[in-house]
Protein backbone atom coordinates (compact mmCIF):
# COMPACT_ATOMS: atom_id res chain seq x y z
CA UNK A 1 0.00 0.00 0.00
CA UNK A 2 1.24 3.47 -0.91
CA UNK A 3 0.76 6.47 1.33
CA UNK A 4 2.10 10.02 1.14
CA UNK A 5 1.86 12.24 4.22
CA UNK A 6 2.60 15.95 4.03
CA UNK A 7 3.44 18.24 6.93
CA UNK A 8 4.75 21.74 7.54
CA UNK A 9 2.01 24.00 6.23
CA UNK A 10 0.64 26.92 8.18
CA UNK A 11 0.13 30.67 8.35
CA UNK A 12 3.05 33.00 7.72
CA UNK A 13 3.51 36.68 6.97
CA UNK A 14 4.71 37.85 3.58
CA UNK A 15 8.47 37.55 3.36
CA UNK A 16 8.55 34.63 5.75
CA UNK A 17 9.54 31.01 5.24
CA UNK A 18 8.03 27.57 5.58
CA UNK A 19 9.38 24.08 4.99
CA UNK A 20 7.06 21.36 3.73
CA UNK A 21 7.84 17.67 4.08
CA UNK A 22 6.28 14.64 2.41
CA UNK A 23 7.07 11.13 3.56
CA UNK A 24 6.16 8.26 1.28
CA UNK A 25 5.40 4.74 2.42
CA UNK A 26 5.74 2.47 -0.59
CA UNK A 27 5.92 -1.09 0.76
CA UNK A 28 9.31 -1.38 -0.89
CA UNK A 29 8.35 -0.19 -4.37
CA UNK A 30 10.63 2.27 -6.13
CA UNK A 31 9.93 5.98 -6.32
CA UNK A 32 10.74 7.80 -9.51
CA UNK A 33 9.93 11.52 -9.66
CA UNK A 34 8.69 13.42 -6.61
CA UNK A 35 6.90 16.73 -7.01
CA UNK A 36 5.04 19.50 -5.27
CA UNK A 37 1.86 20.96 -6.72
CA UNK A 38 -0.42 23.66 -5.40
CA UNK A 39 -4.01 24.68 -5.89
CA UNK A 40 -5.41 28.05 -4.93
CA UNK A 41 -9.19 28.58 -4.54
CA UNK A 42 -10.83 28.84 -7.93
CA UNK A 43 -7.66 27.84 -9.76
CA UNK A 44 -6.34 24.70 -11.37
CA UNK A 45 -3.67 22.63 -9.68
CA UNK A 46 -0.24 23.73 -10.87
CA UNK A 47 3.20 22.21 -10.73
CA UNK A 48 5.54 24.00 -8.31
CA UNK A 49 8.69 21.89 -8.42
CA UNK A 50 9.82 18.42 -9.35
CA UNK A 51 12.88 16.33 -8.58
CA UNK A 52 13.80 13.14 -10.37
CA UNK A 53 15.32 10.11 -8.70
CA UNK A 54 18.64 11.05 -10.26
CA UNK A 55 18.44 14.55 -8.83
CA UNK A 56 17.46 16.73 -11.78
CA UNK A 57 15.17 19.57 -10.72
CA UNK A 58 12.66 21.87 -12.35
CA UNK A 59 10.73 24.80 -10.93
CA UNK A 60 7.77 26.86 -11.98
CA UNK A 61 8.89 30.32 -13.06
CA UNK A 62 6.83 31.87 -10.28
CA UNK A 63 8.92 30.22 -7.54
CA UNK A 64 12.41 30.18 -9.05
CA UNK A 65 14.94 31.70 -6.68
CA UNK A 66 12.57 31.47 -3.71
CA UNK A 67 11.69 27.78 -3.36
CA UNK A 68 14.05 24.82 -3.11
CA UNK A 69 13.04 21.20 -3.58
CA UNK A 70 15.15 18.36 -2.20
CA UNK A 71 14.74 14.70 -1.39
CA UNK A 72 16.17 12.08 0.92
CA UNK A 73 15.94 8.81 -0.94
CA UNK A 74 16.86 6.78 2.14
CA UNK A 75 13.81 8.20 3.91
CA UNK A 76 11.53 8.35 0.82
CA UNK A 77 10.94 11.98 1.73
CA UNK A 78 10.73 15.13 -0.36
CA UNK A 79 11.03 18.64 1.00
CA UNK A 80 10.05 22.09 -0.21
CA UNK A 81 11.82 25.03 1.39
CA UNK A 82 9.81 28.15 0.69
CA UNK A 83 11.44 31.53 1.30
CA UNK A 84 10.33 35.09 0.58
CA UNK A 85 6.73 33.96 0.58
CA UNK A 86 4.12 36.10 -1.11
CA UNK A 87 0.34 36.26 -0.62
CA UNK A 88 -0.04 34.72 -4.08
CA UNK A 89 1.71 31.60 -2.78
CA UNK A 90 -1.37 30.90 -0.67
CA UNK A 91 -2.74 27.51 -1.69
CA UNK A 92 -3.14 23.90 -0.71
CA UNK A 93 0.18 22.20 -1.46
CA UNK A 94 0.15 18.59 -2.60
CA UNK A 95 2.96 16.10 -2.74
CA UNK A 96 3.08 13.66 -5.64
CA UNK A 97 5.29 10.67 -6.25
CA UNK A 98 5.55 8.47 -9.31
CA UNK A 99 5.86 4.95 -7.95
CA UNK A 100 6.60 1.87 -9.99
CA UNK A 101 4.24 -1.01 -9.23
CA UNK A 102 4.05 -3.08 -12.42
CA UNK A 103 4.00 0.31 -14.16
CA UNK A 104 4.75 3.90 -13.16
CA UNK A 105 1.78 5.71 -11.63
CA UNK A 106 1.39 8.99 -9.72
CA UNK A 107 0.25 8.95 -6.11
CA UNK A 108 -0.90 11.97 -4.11
CA UNK A 109 -0.83 13.19 -0.55
CA UNK A 110 -3.82 14.74 1.17
CA UNK A 111 -2.53 18.30 0.88
CA UNK A 112 -1.36 20.88 3.39
CA UNK A 113 -2.61 24.47 3.59
CA UNK A 114 -0.15 27.33 3.20
CA UNK A 115 -1.50 30.80 3.89
CA UNK A 116 0.62 33.91 3.42
CA UNK A 117 -0.77 37.11 4.91
CA UNK A 118 0.09 40.54 3.55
Amino acid sequence: QVQLVESGGGLVQAGGSLRLSCAASTSGFSINTMSWYRQAPGSQRELVATIASGGSINYADSVKGRFTISRDNAKNTVYLQMNSLKPEDTAVYYCSAVIIILRAMPYWGQGTQVTVSS
